[in-house]
């Protein structure tokens, strides 16, 4: 489960790096805003109106779940790697 640091005071446990995707349905999204609010950075409303995400590490990962659970039209789904 994890292994000794070299001094044998502490346990060192790795894990695997788990990646969060982030999609927004286009159909779906009425452009709310509600993601820009929950999580700054990582999405922005385009000329069209609809949420596209910019930059999936501007916000924690806790922000972003609120984000997609706030979304009134449940058009952000959240997947992990």
């Amino acid at each position: 489960m994890g292994s000794r640091t070299g001094s044998g005071r502490g346990t060192l446990a790795t894990l695997p790096l788990v990646t969060l995707h982030i999609d927004v349905n286009r159909d779906a999204c009425m452009g709310s805003g509600n993601c820009q609010f929950w999580a700054p950075g990582v999405f922005e409303i385009d000329d069209d109106g609809i949420a596209v995400v910019v930059d999936a590490a501007a916000a924690p990962e806790d922000k972003i779940v609120l984000a997609a659970d706030g979304c009134p039209t449940k058009a952000i789904t959240l997947t992990r790697d």
